[in-house]
């Protein structure tokens, strides 16, 4: 096991957005995180499992599966796939001028895996024309976003599930913040977002149901399960890295939302 977790980079420098057809070679990877991308795969043949941080899902076509820039995941697929991926990075989220796609994936935060009922045709002409339009010399970009948008929107109705319009961009924003850096501060958020504690709370309150202490809380024990599960990063180390003051202070910020110390939640994993 290696001192960090690996991150991959499936897409060029060039490059903000990619949508192909998955690649049926990549059938078996090993745990990883993604540099800075959001990436939606759809499944519409194969077998297996997809593994999300903590959490095993069954691959059952048709499927779409999403994966953040800061969760860790990995492959086991058993037969042989077809489906496409979108690979989305920070830098088109912020370069596009239609920001309604913005606001169809913060409606998508909290999906991992949405299973639909059968393989809709309309879906596979989308992926298709997209494909199809970003293999051109010339790309026209309004085709691929349009394209873009009409996929997410079919992924948010297949979410069903009610969203709070209000706070859209500062929750937007306090989720991408806390996929780059975790304090257990909520001033730090609030002041890198250009508002108050009590506002943040307001807005965490209204959108999660919770405080911004437990949103930040809930992020923080997140990284450190993946730091025990996935590196060979001691206690302490981990302590180091999330500025806990001592290694006493960690293990029991850690024990009163696991109700398990860092050693114990690994050793029970590990068995």
């Amino acid at each position: 096991m290696q001192n960090s977790i690996k991150t991959y980079n499936k897409i060029s420098s060039g490059l903000d957005l990619k949508i192909e057809p998955f690649d049926s070679t990549k059938r078996y990877t090993k745990p990883h995180k993604h540099n800075k991308y959001l990436e939606i795969v759809y499944f519409t043949q194969g077998t297996g499992y997809h593994h999300i941080d903590f959490k095993s899902y069954k691959i059952e076509p048709p499927v779409f599966f999403l994966i953040k820039k800061d969760q860790v995941h990995n492959w086991e697929i058993d037969t042989e796939p077809k489906g496409y991926v979108i690979i989305i990075k920070e830098l088109f989220l912020e370069k596009t001028l239609d920001k309604f796609i913005n606001t169809q994936l913060h409606k998508l935060k909290n999906s991992s895996k949405l299973k639909i009922k059968e393989v809709n045709s309309s879906l596979e002409y989308l992926f298709k024309a997209i494909s199809l339009e970003m293999k051109q010399d010339i790309v026209n970009q309004e085709v691929v976003e349009g394209g873009l948008k009409s996929i997410l929107a079919k992924l948010v109705g297949y979410t069903n599930t009610n969203f709070v319009t209000d706070y859209t961009s500062l929750s937007s924003g306090f989720l991408d913040l806390l996929s780059t850096q975790l304090k257990n501060n909520v001033a730090f958020y609030a002041t890198h977002l250009h508002t108050t504690s009590q506002n943040l709370n307001a807005m965490c309150n209204k959108v999660f149901g919770k405080t911004a202490s437990d949103v930040i809380a809930e992020h923080i024990i997140k990284e450190i399960k993946r730091q025990l599960l996935f590196t060979n990063k001691s206690v302490s180390d981990i302590a180091y890295d999330l500025e806990f003051k001592d290694t006493s202070h960690f293990t029991k910020y850690f024990k009163r939302y696991v109700l398990q110390t860092p050693l114990q939640f690994k050793k029970a994993a590990n068995t």
